[in-house]
Protein backbone atom coordinates (compact mmCIF):
# COMPACT_ATOMS: atom_id res chain seq x y z
CA UNK A 1 0.00 0.00 0.00
CA UNK A 2 1.36 3.67 -0.83
CA UNK A 3 1.13 6.36 1.26
CA UNK A 4 0.04 4.79 4.43
CA UNK A 5 0.41 7.01 7.32
CA UNK A 6 2.53 6.46 10.11
CA UNK A 7 1.29 6.92 13.67
CA UNK A 8 4.50 5.88 15.32
CA UNK A 9 4.57 7.80 19.01
CA UNK A 10 6.45 8.06 22.14
CA UNK A 11 3.87 6.62 24.48
CA UNK A 12 1.40 4.81 23.73
CA UNK A 13 -2.10 5.56 25.67
CA UNK A 14 -3.56 2.53 27.77
CA UNK A 15 -6.52 2.52 24.72
CA UNK A 16 -3.62 2.23 22.18
CA UNK A 17 -1.93 -0.42 23.94
CA UNK A 18 -5.25 -2.84 23.98
CA UNK A 19 -5.83 -1.64 20.03
CA UNK A 20 -2.58 -3.02 19.37
CA UNK A 21 -2.85 -6.50 21.39
CA UNK A 22 -6.20 -6.64 19.45
CA UNK A 23 -4.76 -6.67 16.40
CA UNK A 24 -2.27 -9.46 17.11
CA UNK A 25 -5.08 -11.54 18.61
CA UNK A 26 -7.15 -11.13 14.88
CA UNK A 27 -3.47 -11.65 13.05
CA UNK A 28 -2.98 -15.07 15.21
CA UNK A 29 -6.70 -15.59 14.20
CA UNK A 30 -6.33 -15.06 10.84
CA UNK A 31 -3.06 -17.18 10.06
CA UNK A 32 -4.54 -19.92 11.57
CA UNK A 33 -7.61 -20.02 9.34
CA UNK A 34 -5.40 -20.32 6.70
CA UNK A 35 -4.24 -24.00 8.04
CA UNK A 36 -7.96 -24.37 8.59
CA UNK A 37 -10.06 -23.86 6.14
CA UNK A 38 -8.60 -26.37 3.04
CA UNK A 39 -8.91 -29.05 5.59
CA UNK A 40 -12.76 -27.70 5.85
CA UNK A 41 -13.25 -27.46 1.57
CA UNK A 42 -11.41 -30.85 1.68
CA UNK A 43 -13.98 -32.43 4.10
CA UNK A 44 -16.88 -30.54 1.97
CA UNK A 45 -19.29 -32.58 -0.20
CA UNK A 46 -20.91 -29.72 -1.79
CA UNK A 47 -19.58 -27.73 -4.62
CA UNK A 48 -20.53 -24.64 -4.05
CA UNK A 49 -19.48 -24.99 -0.19
CA UNK A 50 -15.82 -26.37 -1.24
CA UNK A 51 -15.60 -23.25 -3.49
CA UNK A 52 -16.83 -20.71 -1.16
CA UNK A 53 -14.21 -22.22 1.52
CA UNK A 54 -11.65 -22.03 -1.09
CA UNK A 55 -12.18 -18.76 -2.41
CA UNK A 56 -12.26 -17.54 1.10
CA UNK A 57 -8.98 -18.65 1.93
CA UNK A 58 -7.22 -16.47 -0.71
CA UNK A 59 -8.84 -13.73 1.01
CA UNK A 60 -8.10 -14.84 4.44
CA UNK A 61 -4.05 -14.92 3.33
CA UNK A 62 -5.13 -10.92 2.00
CA UNK A 63 -6.66 -9.93 5.35
CA UNK A 64 -3.01 -11.23 6.98
CA UNK A 65 -1.31 -8.95 4.61
CA UNK A 66 -3.80 -6.13 5.37
CA UNK A 67 -3.17 -6.66 8.78
CA UNK A 68 0.82 -6.68 8.05
CA UNK A 69 0.45 -3.47 6.59
CA UNK A 70 -1.45 -2.18 9.55
CA UNK A 71 0.98 -3.02 11.66
CA UNK A 72 3.91 -1.28 9.41
CA UNK A 73 1.26 1.66 9.23
CA UNK A 74 1.24 1.67 13.37
CA UNK A 75 5.38 1.88 13.56
CA UNK A 76 4.74 -2.26 15.13
CA UNK A 77 6.23 -5.42 14.44
CA UNK A 78 3.82 -8.11 13.36
CA UNK A 79 3.37 -10.34 15.88
CA UNK A 80 0.85 -12.81 17.10
CA UNK A 81 -1.12 -13.31 20.18
CA UNK A 82 -2.88 -16.53 20.68
CA UNK A 83 -6.63 -15.72 20.10
CA UNK A 84 -8.68 -18.72 22.53
CA UNK A 85 -11.56 -17.77 21.09
CA UNK A 86 -10.61 -18.54 17.21
CA UNK A 87 -8.40 -21.84 18.89
CA UNK A 88 -11.50 -23.37 20.46
CA UNK A 89 -13.38 -22.09 17.07
CA UNK A 90 -11.53 -23.96 14.97
CA UNK A 91 -11.32 -26.72 16.85
CA UNK A 92 -14.90 -27.04 17.11
CA UNK A 93 -14.95 -27.35 13.41
CA UNK A 94 -12.38 -29.64 13.38
CA UNK A 95 -14.43 -31.89 16.45
CA UNK A 96 -17.63 -31.74 13.62
CA UNK A 97 -15.68 -32.91 10.73
CA UNK A 98 -15.01 -35.81 12.97
CA UNK A 99 -18.20 -36.52 14.63
CA UNK A 100 -20.28 -36.72 11.34
CA UNK A 101 -19.81 -39.04 8.01
CA UNK A 102 -17.47 -38.27 5.48
CA UNK A 103 -19.80 -37.41 2.01
CA UNK A 104 -23.11 -36.24 4.05
CA UNK A 105 -24.70 -32.78 3.61
CA UNK A 106 -24.82 -33.15 7.27
CA UNK A 107 -21.39 -33.02 7.49
CA UNK A 108 -21.45 -29.92 5.22
CA UNK A 109 -24.49 -28.62 7.41
CA UNK A 110 -21.80 -28.78 10.45
CA UNK A 111 -19.27 -26.94 8.50
CA UNK A 112 -21.19 -24.48 7.90
CA UNK A 113 -22.10 -23.86 11.40
CA UNK A 114 -18.64 -23.78 12.38
CA UNK A 115 -17.20 -21.82 9.37
CA UNK A 116 -20.46 -19.36 10.30
CA UNK A 117 -19.24 -18.94 13.70
CA UNK A 118 -15.64 -18.49 12.98
CA UNK A 119 -16.96 -15.09 10.44
CA UNK A 120 -19.80 -14.06 13.37
CA UNK A 121 -16.57 -13.76 15.67
CA UNK A 122 -14.15 -11.73 12.79
CA UNK A 123 -17.05 -9.71 12.28
CA UNK A 124 -17.10 -8.18 15.91
CA UNK A 125 -13.63 -8.13 16.44
CA UNK A 126 -13.60 -5.96 12.93
CA UNK A 127 -16.68 -4.00 13.65
CA UNK A 128 -14.67 -3.02 16.93
CA UNK A 129 -11.90 -2.67 15.30
CA UNK A 130 -12.75 -0.19 13.27
CA UNK A 131 -14.25 1.99 15.55
CA UNK A 132 -11.30 1.90 18.14
CA UNK A 133 -9.65 3.13 14.99
CA UNK A 134 -11.84 5.71 14.73
CA UNK A 135 -11.98 6.99 18.00
CA UNK A 136 -7.62 6.79 17.73
CA UNK A 137 -7.74 9.22 15.05
CA UNK A 138 -6.91 6.49 12.68
CA UNK A 139 -8.92 6.85 9.74
CA UNK A 140 -6.70 4.99 7.18
CA UNK A 141 -6.57 1.81 9.13
CA UNK A 142 -10.26 1.99 10.16
CA UNK A 143 -10.71 1.87 6.44
CA UNK A 144 -8.34 -0.77 5.95
CA UNK A 145 -10.53 -2.86 9.15
CA UNK A 146 -13.83 -1.83 7.37
CA UNK A 147 -12.77 -3.43 4.19
CA UNK A 148 -12.05 -6.80 5.80
CA UNK A 149 -15.27 -6.52 7.97
CA UNK A 150 -17.44 -6.26 4.68
CA UNK A 151 -15.51 -9.43 3.16
CA UNK A 152 -16.37 -11.14 6.31
CA UNK A 153 -20.16 -10.20 6.30
CA UNK A 154 -20.04 -11.27 2.77
CA UNK A 155 -18.68 -14.47 3.55
CA UNK A 156 -21.45 -15.13 5.97
CA UNK A 157 -24.07 -14.30 4.10
CA UNK A 158 -22.59 -16.72 1.22
CA UNK A 159 -22.80 -19.61 3.79
CA UNK A 160 -26.52 -19.09 4.71
CA UNK A 161 -27.18 -18.63 0.96
CA UNK A 162 -25.63 -22.34 0.33
CA UNK A 163 -27.32 -23.69 3.90
CA UNK A 164 -30.85 -22.15 2.82
CA UNK A 165 -29.92 -23.06 -0.92
CA UNK A 166 -29.61 -26.61 -0.94
CA UNK A 167 -27.12 -27.92 1.75
CA UNK A 168 -29.98 -27.92 4.36
CA UNK A 169 -32.23 -30.02 2.61
CA UNK A 170 -29.99 -32.18 1.39
CA UNK A 171 -29.21 -33.05 4.90
CA UNK A 172 -32.57 -34.18 5.50
CA UNK A 173 -31.98 -37.00 3.60
CA UNK A 174 -28.80 -38.23 5.27
CA UNK A 175 -29.31 -41.82 6.83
Amino acid sequence: MKNKTNYVQESPSVLEEFFIDEIKDIYWAEKHLTKALPKLAKASTSADLKKALTEHLTQTEDQVNRLENIFEMLGEKPQVKKCDAMEGLISEGESIVEATTTGTSTRDVGIIMAAQKVEHYEIATYGALVQLAKALGKEDVAAIFATTLAEEKKADLLLTTIAEGHVNTEALKDK
